[in-house]
């Protein structure tokens, strides 16, 4: 963090009930915390905010965690999430505006140059996701709705781009469409690829382009993930399939592996105890689970195979809605998970 951020998120610290009670008004103070659905300021009791505490370290005030999805920060995050600003510059200003600050003044830097790299190689990916924006109040947004997709837990693994390239053979021209870009990480948590999903200028399907899905980097052994895996963790191919699933249980980790051929071959975490394989019903989908569970066995890890009622889980999620499939998975799910992560979204902190 720079130093102007850092100076600005203590000075938030220390007024840190004014924060929450104009950007979190739909919370309330309990003891020494501010407790809300979310750091978007959605009703509700699964984020703490510190209201006291040291301007620094652990438990310093202004500091924030949510349970329900694993988010943590401090009030500059809450400033930037509940306003919905993209650039920290905005998010500068509008905390000065709140602390009664003049703005800053404005420094002159040399433009980067940037080198080209590779087509399709890792850091295209990584530029790619870098150059692309938070999904709230996006196209993104709108195309998971329509897919029943809402909310969207621990959404960093994905971001927004409004023009991005598209070009349907080496011989047509270049395109430009909205696009969903999903970051594929390792399991330190390094981008090594990106996942783009087209999308039609409404936002309310993919584009109408030939494949509308396409991946660029190092995808073998990686995912997109949703939430930090510790012992558990469910992983399966599509990233629509696994943020059904996350409605269901915002809590359980979740990884999109992109393929049945990939999700045959994804790495598992050193940490992990149990993996719950979401199977696709068709015959690659059998072959995926099939390869993953022996994988997970032969580490030592359970494997638990989560089934769908229609063909993967968006469809169950689109046709029965969110209650249903939760009472699907709670059958499906071990008895302790049933407890540690089915309860836990019956009290609607989902």
């Amino acid at each position: 963090m720079s130093r102007d951020a850092s100076e600005l998120a203590r000075r938030l610290a220390r007024d840190a009930e004014a924060v929450c009670r104009h950007y979190l008004s739909n919370g309330r103070r309990q003891g020494r915390y501010w407790i809300v659905g979310d750091v978007r300021n959605t009703p509700g009791r699964s984020m703490f905010v510190r209201l006291s505490g040291p301007d620094s370290g652990p438990g310093a005030a202004g500091h924030w965690r949510d349970a329900a999805s694993g988010e943590h920060g401090d009030l500059l995050d809450v400033i930037r999430e509940s306003c919905g600003f993209v650039d920290f510059r905005d998010v500068a200003g509008e905390a000065r505006r709140f602390l009664s600050l003049p703005p800053a003044e404005p420094r002159r830097s040399p433009k980067p140059v940037r080198t080209p790299v590779p087509a399709g190689s890792a850091e295209a990916a990584r530029r790619l996701f870098a150059m692309s924006q938070p999904i709230r109040r996006t196209l993104v947004e709108t195309y998971l709705g329509h897919r029943g997709i809402k909310p969207v837990h621990a959404a960093g693994a994905l971001r927004f781009h409004p023009r991005s390239y598209y070009r349907p053979d080496d011989g047509s021209p270049t395109e430009t469409w909205p696009a969903m870009i999903a970051a594929v990480t390792d399991l330190a948590d390094r981008i090594t690829g990106a996942h783009r999903t087209w999308l039609a200028p409404d936002g309310s399907h993919k584009a109408p382009v030939d494949t509308p899905r396409r991946a660029m980097g190092g995808l073998l052994g990686h995912a997109v993930r949703f939430g930090a895996t510790d012992d558990v963790l469910a992983a399966g191919e599509g990233i629509e399939t696994m943020l059904s699933l996350r409605c269901a249980l915002p809590a359980m980790p979740m990884a999109a592996a992109l393929s049945a051929n990939h999700l045959a071959a994804l790495l598992l975490p050193p940490t992990l105890r149990r993996l719950y394989v979401a199977r696709d019903a068709d015959a690659a989908g059998d072959t995926a689970v099939a390869a993953l569970t022996q994988c997970a066995e032969a580490a030592g890890i359970e494997a638990l195979v989560l089934s769908p009622r229609t063909g993967d889980f968006n469809e169950d999620l689109h046709a029965f809605g969110v209650g249903a499939l939760r009472a699907a998975l709670r059958i499906q799910l071990a008895p302790q998970d049933v407890v540690r992560f089915m309860l836990f979204a019956d009290a609607g902190t989902v």
